[in-house]
């Protein structure tokens, strides 16, 4: 009768075990990077993290280096970023060629068109049905019934941070309706 421990035919426990494990790791890591995707679709991405703010990015994503945009730019100018949630938002130099402590949302509050700045008539003109704001993004003519949402822009190391506006609207008194 042949002994089967310390059989050539017959693999050790080891081999078999490392064998089972390896071929439990590579089924694992392939259904987890199958997964992983779908994951990520249902949990939505975070605002910004403690407190800082979104750093707002050029038109080719990039970050916004203020020396530059400043040089770049002249007074009075509002330029399209992406800012909180990835929305169009209005940079705007004042007539002293700094960033104002405001950004402007540029998602008309009708019917979510991105309303494009007219230089000519120093006011925000909405393509799809009329709607005008002021230089601010106050509404001035509808149908929008509201005006432009804002975000706080705020300079540190160079970079521009936009945050949400939460204190009260400078253009009309009340309460932010976008908060």
């Amino acid at each position: 009768m042949a002994q089967l421990s310390g059989s050539a035919d017959v693999p050790d426990m080891g081999r078999r075990q490392f064998m089972n494990f390896l071929a439990f790791g590579t089924i694992t890591g392939t259904a987890l990077g199958a997964l992983y995707p779908v994951v990520k679709y249902f949990i939505p991405p975070s605002s910004g993290g403690g407190g800082g703010g979104v750093t707002a990015k050029d038109a080719l994503g990039n970050d916004i280096v203020v020396s530059e945009f400043v040089a770049s730019h002249n007074p009075g100018d509002r330029t399209l970023a992406q800012g909180l949630k990835g929305d169009p938002t209005y940079i705007v130099l004042d007539e002293n060629k700094a960033i104002t402590n405001y950004g402007i949302n540029a998602v008309c509050t009708h019917l979510g068109c991105v309303v494009p700045w007219n230089a000519a008539e120093n006011k925000f003109m909405c393509p799809c049905h009329g709607s005008q704001y002021d230089s601010t993004g106050k509404v001035v003519r509808g149908p929008a019934p509201l005006s432009l949402a804002l975000a706080h822009a705020t300079v540190a190391d160079d970079k521009l941070s936009l945050t949400t506006w939460t204190e009260t609207d400078f253009r009309n008194g009340e309460a932010p309706w976008w908060s």
